[in-house]
């Protein structure tokens, strides 16, 4: 009873932010993703009915028991849907930069569950598995499938019309995503803690709400007409929305650092000069620019020259899962 599953990390182009619940992950917003081709968890999930506790394996270390806790209740589920009651040996190897804004948990909640729900037997779909995946990292959801994905936050109170789908396929708008690295330093706010703190008490938060419905109405828009710049306004503007509501918060707290600032302002200045690129960040520092083929190599040398970036990766827009 084994199985091994790779899964690509995402970037929200419209933001998940809020929850309406937060044990089964309910989202108070739809987003919009893509998926992408750089980064990627391969994860492999063995049941064992001689194992007396789960196991938990990250990058080839036996990971601290907080972080196996979080993957055993993820597995409960599986196991309860199975109704097998035996435990896991789960081996995950991270190929994303964790906890600074790229999306680890996407890829390693989507590829656990697809792993897990293979190797215990269970036939789900996918928009099953995107809504196992979901309970155990937002985001994961979005990660079972390729291309532009959208998640639909539903209106039960059990999260049973609560996934994720794919509206258009990898291949059908070929755009190009430099994720821009400027520290791999975890973040001191975690998103959980983040986005609970803000729905809590930002005042922020019902203007986010609000503004974040016209923002998926406008980018599905854009996607259907292949507009890029009707694309890129709006991805920018909603990830400022979004970054805005943490500055409201009690305590208030912010991702950024000032290197993000200078790569945001970068942006902006080739913009100016008529090279079209957008930024977009997730919960963390690092940075994302949204461009088209065309222009991925112009603004590669322009953000080079920033002493602030690290390191650039070139992303395509990746696949959904697949079995090992």
């Amino acid at each position: 009873m084994k199985a091994t599953v790779k899964a690509h990390t995402n970037i929200a182009l419209i933001k998940y932010w809020g929850k309406r619940d937060e044990a089964l992950f309910l989202p108070t917003n739809n987003s919009l993703s893509v998926t992408l081709d750089k980064f990627y968890t391969i994860t492999t999930v063995e049941f064992l009915p001689a194992l007396q506790a789960d196991e938990f394996y990250f990058n080839g270390e036996l990971a601290e028991e907080k972080e196996l806790m979080k993957i055993s209740a993820f597995l409960d589920r599986v196991r309860a849907n199975a109704k097998k009651p035996m435990f896991a040996c789960v081996k995950s190897q991270n190929h994303v930069p964790t906890a600074a804004g790229f999306a680890s948990s996407a890829s390693g909640y989507a590829a656990l569950a697809a792993a897990s729900a293979k190797a215990i037997g269970l036939q789900l779909t996918d928009r099953e598995l995107s809504q196992l995946a979901r309970q155990g990292s937002g985001s994961a959801s979005r990660s079972i499938f390729g291309g532009y994905v959208e998640w639909e936050k539903g209106s039960n109170a059990d999260g049973s019309d609560c996934y994720a789908q794919q509206i258009l396929k990898k291949d059908a708008w070929d755009l190009r995503i430099l994720s821009v690295e400027v520290t791999t330093k975890a973040k001191k706010v975690l998103s959980r803690e983040g986005m609970k703190r803000t729905v809590q008490t930002s005042p922020f938060f019902a203007g986010w709400l609000e503004a974040v419905e016209q923002d998926l109405i406008a980018i599905k828009e854009a996607i259907n007409e292949r507009d890029f710049t009707k694309l890129g306004q709006v991805v920018e503007a909603n990830a400022l929305k979004m970054h805005a509501t943490t500055l409201g918060a009690n305590p208030p707290f912010m991702y950024w650092q000032s290197a993000t600032v200078e790569v945001m302002q970068e942006v902006q200045a080739l913009r100016e000069k008529g090279i079209e690129a957008y930024f977009t960040i997730d919960a963390g520092p690092n940075v994302k620019i949204v461009c088209q083929p065309e222009e991925e190599q112009v603004i590669h040398e322009s953000l080079e020259t920033l002493p602030v970036v690290q390191q650039i990766h070139h992303c395509r827009i990746g696949p959904g899962i697949t079995y090992l």
